[in-house]
């Protein structure tokens, strides 16, 4: 396990609850003096280099590889084919669970899509295995490629993202429709997008007999360590990952991927520990991706403007051998009330690595559309966009008409239209200028993530010193866990944060469940407070039956924890430090357990979501059609705060996201090969610092008793859902053009202009 020491914490805040405290971030020194080891920076002894090739073809089988002339390079150990390779336990094709993905592990010759792995040459040094990868020289039988949106038979999937419905309904949408004084019908289309963590995919693996330890990132090193123990027939309690620093994984490293299960395997082909990292042009197929969209969008009206039906449809594509399904349409659930809503899906089956979660699966792809399009009927109704959305604001969830957990949405609208200066936007487009005469527009975008937890458990330790322990096997992908988890265990065990040692980062503490879907802070922070809470209960029950202690008999419910005392509840002037009551036990430590998960009774009884609204500036130049982003305000409820530093980082990344969406990310590929012909980062383009404009986010206080006992609301994925659609109706404000492809083109914006 990884230990992260206590550093220093300003006098101001050394006292109290640390929760809701801006701390600096506790793993920053080590991030900064370049001390943190992320898992390619790890050399066990005796360790090879492992390289996969990977398939030039999207469709068909390898007929041939070089292998002599890949094993006559000076350096090559061994070189794992489809037909040379340690077996496993399992074919990698059966799903043993909903969150098991098919991976491509060398188990036939079949090509499923391009870039997958074909082979993996192993060797001494990393440039005799690169060397060696590029001899095998494969020869295929090709298919053609199936690629895009119409690439093949249409059909309706079983389920979209991981067991929710392919459609629902709520009330008659054609009746709404009929009845509506005005309509819009609408189509938007998204691109496939891929995930450019800074750390690429890596694994370093030791087998010693049948243990195994692996370094790897990982969103979820328990399921991780499922996975890897199912493959290959070993008790998950002989599988060590760590994972103390992720570069990145946005949902990318939430499930073990075919190149770092290839690692595993030529590890224990050559007895030896091998280190295998993808290079970033391979991180295009077999990590995952967000799957293209088309989306039909129909709603309705009355003669006031409210809603009479929403009607999303949503098209996607899968793989050719799994499935998942970008569940789009159902950013259409929650946000407008209306009388009638329908959300349903199709699907084509594509040459392609099989599409996964990416930083708000569903929600940024159908959002963008939704915000879009709820601007265009603001339009026909010759209404302010902020004003329809007023007017058509949700009391309680459309689809379910379950009352929301807590909902600032409206204090969101206002203290950010407040701060951006909305009030003076003009009603029609191009009305606004600036000296250099530059086209300028404001946009609007709602933002919501519904409020998810998982399962996680944390232990907790005080010790006779007075300093406290808190292990979990929680993940900081780079948003700040090991801080905010970490002052959540300051207070849980009333102590100042520079007092608790936190342990984080690997499979043998305890779960700290899955760090995705904007739930890990919940979710970990929940077992970290309940740990907490435990330890402090047994804690005062050593004092409060002890009539040598100042605390006799004012029982569990008498007494609370600060500053590393109990105090009683109703004299405070009572108290014992927590190392005398452990001296006076013959005690060196105590410990207790806590768990985190959901409270399914609230859940069954409310709708819990976090939600946001962006407001955005651009400008275009009318000749050039060149856009620049210059000025984003963002303000989000989302439940308490545990450190609002952190968060503000989350929203600021959330919000660059969006505007990358709408104006930059696109993964073009090649129809007649079914390559990624931009499969680099000069070329796959993501906002540079130039291209990103002056953010400002607000925190919008919201107490929500019910969606867990910290009332944590996630942040990390909210701040796309407003942005995207905030900076494309902030380029039809600017130019009267209304593009419903993403990201929006110079050239397609130059032709209507």
């Amino acid at each position: 396990m990884l230990e992260i020491n206590p550093t220093q914490t300003p006098a101001h805040i050394r006292h109290g609850s640390s929760i809701g405290q801006p701390l600096t971030r506790r793993d920053g020194i080590l991030k900064v003096k370049g001390q943190a080891a992320y898992a390619a920076d790890h050399h066990p002894p005796g360790m090879l280099f492992a390289v996969i090739a990977v398939a030039s073809i999207a469709r068909g089988r390898v007929t041939s590889l070089d292998v002599a002339a890949a094993k006559a390079h000076p350096g090559v150990v061994d070189v794992m084919t489809s037909t040379h390779k340690p077996p496993l336990a399992i074919d990698p094709d059966i799903k043993t669970n909903p969150f098991v993905f098919r991976m491509e592990v060398l188990q036939s010759d079949e090509v499923r899509y391009a870039n997958q792995s074909i082979a993996v040459v192993i060797a001494e040094t990393l440039e005799a295995a690169t060397e060696g990868a590029a001899l095998l020289v494969p020869r295929y039988e090709a298919l053609p490629a199936r690629v895009g949106l119409d690439a093949g038979e249409t059909f309706v999937p079983p389920v979209v993202g991981v067991g929710n419905p392919t459609e629902n309904v709520h009330g008659d949408i054609e009746a709404g429709l009929a009845a509506a004084s005005k309509t819009v019908e609408a189509t938007y289309e998204t691109p496939p997008q891929y995930h450019n963590a800074m750390e690429p995919h890596a694994i370093v693996v030791a087998w010693d007999g049948d243990t195994l330890s692996i370094d790897t990132p990982s969103q979820a090193m328990v399921m991780a360590r499922a996975r890897v123990a199912e493959l290959f027939g070993i008790a998950p309690e002989n599988i060590l990952i760590r994972s103390p620093f992720l570069g990145g994984g946005f949902g990318s490293k939430g499930f073990l991927t075919g190149p770092q299960i290839l690692g595993v395997m030529a590890a224990k082909l050559v007895g030896r520990p091998v280190k295998l990292v993808l290079r970033r042009e391979q991180m295009y197929g077999p990590v995952g991706h967000r799957a293209p969209t088309r989306q039909r969008l129909r709603i309705g009206v009355d003669g006031e403007g409210r809603l009479t039906a929403i009607d999303h449809h949503a098209r996607t594509v899968s793989s050719s051998y799994d499935d998942f399904y970008e569940p789009a349409a159902g950013a259409s659930h929650t946000l407008y009330a209306s009388p009638a809503i329908r959300t349903s899906h199709e699907a084509v089956r594509v040459d392609t690595g099989t599409p996964l979660f990416m930083r708000a699966p569903g929600e940024a792809t159908g959002s963008i559309a939704l915000e879009s399009t709820i601007d265009e009927m603001a339009l026909a109704c010759g209404m302010d966009p902020l004003a329809f959305r007023l007017k058509n604001y949700a009391e309680v969830e459309p689809i379910t008409g379950k009352p929301f957990s807590s909902k600032a949405l409206r204090a969101c609208y206002e203290q950010g239209a407040a701060r951006f200066g909305w009030a003076k936007r003009p009603l029609s487009p191009r009305q606004m200028r600036d000296g250099d005469g530059l086209l300028v527009g404001w946009g609007l975008g709602t933002a919501t993530f519904p409020a998810m937890m998982f399962q996680a458990e944390a232990r907790a330790v005080i010790r006779r010193d007075g300093t406290g322990v808190m292990e979990i096997g929680a993940h900081d992908m780079g948003q700040g866990a090991w801080t905010a988890l970490a002052q959540i265990a300051a207070d849980g065990l009333g102590l100042d944060v520079d007092r608790v040692e936190f342990r984080s980062g690997t499979s043998d503490l305890p779960d700290g469940g899955i760090a995705g879907g904007s739930a890990h802070t919940a979710t970990a922070g929940n077992a970290i407070h309940n740990a907490g809470a435990a330890l402090i209960a047994r804690l005062a029950d050593l004092a409060t039956n002890d009539e040598r202690s100042a605390l006799f008999g004012a029982g569990n419910a008498g007494v609370i924890a600060r500053d590393g005392q109990l105090f009683r509840r109703d004299d405070e002037s009572r108290s014992e430090a927590y190392p005398d009551i452990l001296a006076r036990a013959g005690l060196a430590e105590i410990e207790a357990r806590g768990m985190g998960g959901a409270d399914t009774a609230a859940q069954a009884e409310y709708a819990m979501h976090a939600h946001g609204a962006v407001f955005a500036e651009v400008k275009v130049d009318p000749e050039l059609g060149q856009i620049r982003a210059t000025r984003m305000v963002g303000a989000f409820a989302a439940g308490r705060i545990i450190n609002p530093h952190l968060v503000r980082s989350q929203l600021f990344g959330g919000m660059i996201w969006g505007l990358s969406f709408a104006l930059h990310e696109e993964a073009i590929i090649d129809r007649r090969s079914g390559r990624i012909m931009n499969a680099n980062l000069a070329e796959y383009h993501i906002p540079v610092n130039a291209d990103v404009p002056s953010l400002d986010v607000l925190t919008v206080e919201e107490h929500d008793p019910h969606v867990n006992a910290l009332g944590i609301k996630g942040v990390g994925e909210i701040g796309i859902t407003g942005s995207a659609g905030a900076v494309a109706n902030a380029i039809w404000h600017a130019t009267g053009v209304r593009l419903r492809r993403f990201p929006i083109r110079i050239d397609e914006l130059l032709t209507q202009l």
